[in-house]
C-alpha cells in the first residue's frame, strides 16, 4: 500500500535506498511504493546480496523481507538480462501471488515478466505464461515440480537466483521432497537466499544442503512479538465462546480484524454466524477454490469486509495492510503459530492489538505461549452479565449458520462440484442484528 510522500521525503527515501548500493532506478521504485527508509532486514541483507553472497535471513513476518530479496535480484537482472533468471519458492498460493506482485511493482520500469506457479489454477494457463519466458518465477514447490515434469521446454538449467521464503513453513508443510527435486535440477553455480521466521533443525539442515558460506542476518529474537502490539486474553467457558467473540467485535467495532480458527469448518461456521449477526465477515481456508480465496482476500484488502476469518494457511506472509486486531478464536496448538498469527497486526511500527480466547481446555497451551514470547498478557475487559445478553441472538445466528452450511454442502453435492466455499460463505447471510433483529452493541 503506497504512502503519500512529499518531494523532500521522496528524495530522502531514494538517497537511503541508493546508500545500500541499489541503482537509482530501483531506489526510485522503492520510494514509489511508499517506502520511506529501508527496513532493518533490507539494510542488513541487501549489501551482501549485491556483493554476490548467499544469505540466510531470520526475520519476522512484516519486516520487509520480500523487498530485501527482490531488489538485489532485479539489480542483477538489469546488469545481465536473461529469461528464467530467478525462482522464488513460497509455502502458500496467496504468498506466492503477493511476492510476484511486489516484484512486478519494483520492476515495472524495466519490463519485468513474472510467472506464478501455484495449485488451484489451471496448469495450461501457467504453461502459456512459462512459454513467454518470464524473468522471475514464483511458486509453491509442488506445482513447480509438476511443471518441471510435465511442461515441455520448461527447465531451470540457466537459473541464477534461488530464494526459499518462509523456509520453516515450507518444511513444516512437508515440501522437503519437492525442494530436493528442485535442488537437483538447478545449477550449483547460483546465488541462494533462505528466509525464515524461526531457525529450526530442519531449516539448518536445508541451509547446509543449499547455501554456500552464507552471510547470516537476523532481525528478531527467536520468537519475539513487536513492542507496539497490545496482547490481551479472555478466559471464557467453551460453550459461550461465540458470545464472547461477538462481544469483543462489538467493543472494537470499526476495527479491521483477522480471526484465526483451527479448522476449515469452524472458519466457515464462524464467518456465517458473524454475518448473521450483522458483522461484515468473510472466510479464507484451504478448502476454498483459488479464485474464491483470492476474491475473499481482495474484498478484505479493499475494505469491503472488515473481518477476515482464517485458518493458519492465511497466517504466514500475507501482506494485508493495517489489520487493527487479531483474534485467536482457537488457541494455536503450536506456540510458534501464535507469533505468526499476531504478526498480522502492529506491522511496520504501527500499534495493534491481539485478543486470545482461552477456554478451560486451552490453559496449558496459553501458558506455553506466554512462556515462549516472554510476554504476560493483560485481561480483555468483559462483564459476564453483559456478554450473556447476546446469548439468544448468537444461538439463533449459529443455528442459521449450521443450516446454511448444510444447504451449501448438499447443493454442491447435487451439482457434483468441488472447490469449497460457495455463495453460502459470502452472500445470503442477511444479518438479523443489522436487519433489525437487535442492536449490534451499545456504542
Amino acid at each position: 500500500m503506497t504512502t503519500h510522500m512529499s518531494d523532500a521525503e521522496r528524495a530522502e527515501a531514494i538517497k537511503a535506498f541508493e546508500a545500500l548500493g541499489l541503482c537509482s532506478q530501483l531506489a526510485e521504485a522503492a520510494a514509489g511504493l511508499g517506502w520511506k527508509t529501508p527496513s532493518v532486514i533490507q539494510q542488513q541483507a541487501v549489501p551482501p546480496l549485491l556483493q554476490g553472497n548467499d544469505v540466510i535471513g531470520l526475520a519476522q513476518t512484516g519486516s520487509g523481507k520480500t523487498g530485501a530479496f527482490a531488489m538485489p535480484i532485479l539489480q542483477a537482472l538489469m546488469d545481465r538480462p536473461q529469461e528464467l533468471f530467478a525462482l522464488v519458492l513460497s509455502p502458500t498460493r496467496e504468498l506466492a501471488i503477493q511476492i510476484a506482485e511486489q516484484f512486478e511493482a519494483l520492476g515495472s520500469g524495466i519490463g519485468l515478466k513474472t510467472a506464478v506457479l501455484v495449485g488451484g489454477i489451471d496448469m495450461m494457463a501457467q504453461a502459456i505464461a512459462l512459454a513467454r519466458r518470464p524473468h522471475v518465477i514464483v511458486g509453491t514447490p509442488g506445482r513447480v515440480v509438476d511443471h518441471l515434469s510435465n511442461t515441455k521446454g520448461f527447465h531451470l538449467r540457466g537459473l541464477k537466483h534461488l530464494v526459499l521464503d518462509e523456509a520453516d513453513k515450507l518444511l513444516d508443510m512437508d515440501f522437503e521432497q519437492e525442494i530436493d527435486q528442485i535442488l537437483k535440477v538447478v545449477p550449483r553455480d547460483r546465488r541462494t537466499q533462505l528466509f525464515s521466521a524461526t531457525m529450526t533443525n530442519k531449516v539448518q539442515k536445508l541451509q547446509r544442503a543449499c547455501l554456500v558460506t552464507p552471510v547470516k542476518v537476523e532481525v528478531a529474537h527467536k520468537y519475539s512479538t513487536v513492542d507496539t502490539l497490545r496482547q490481551q486474553y479472555l478466559f471464557v467457558p467453551a460453550k459461550h465462546k461465540d458470545c464472547y467473540l461477538a462481544h469483543v467485535l462489538n467493543e472494537l467495532s470499526g476495527s479491521t480484524a483477522m480471526i484465526f480458527t483451527r479448522t476449515c469448518d469452524s472458519t466457515r461456521k464462524i464467518a456465517l454466524t458473524l454475518r448473521n449477526l450483522g458483522f461484515g465477515a468473510i472466510p479464507i481456508h484451504g478448502q476454498m477454490s483459488q479464485p474464491k480465496r483470492l476474491g475473499a482476500l481482495n474484498k478484505f484488502k479493499a475494505g469491503e469486509r472488515k473481518i477476515l476469518v482464517a485458518t493458519d494457511v492465511a497466517a504466514r506472509g500475507l501482506d494485508i495492510p493495517s489489520v487493527d486486531v487479531v483474534v485467536n478464536y482457537d488457541v494455536p496448538a503450536n506456540s510458534k503459530d501464535y507469533v505468526h498469527r499476531v504478526g498480522r497486526t502492529a506491522r511496520a511500527g504501527r500499534s495493534g492489538r491481539s485478543v486470545t480466547v482461552v477456554t478451560q481446555y486451552d490453559v496449558e497451551m496459553f501458558q506455553k505461549i506466554e512462556h515462549l514470547t516472554g510476554v504476560k498478557m493483560e485481561q480483555f475487559p468483559a462483564e459476564r452479565e453483559e456478554v450473556l445478553l447476546l446469548l439468544e441472538q448468537v444461538g439463533a445466528a449459529q443455528r442459521i449458520a449450521t443450516m446454511q452450511m448444510k444447504e451449501a454442502d448438499s447443493g454442491r453435492k447435487g451439482k457434483k462440484r468441488g472447490g469449497g466455499g460457495g455463495a453460502d460463505e459470502d452472500e445470503g447471510a442477511r444479518g438479523f442484528m443489522a436487519a433489525g433483529g437487535g442492536k449490534k452493541g451499545r456504542r
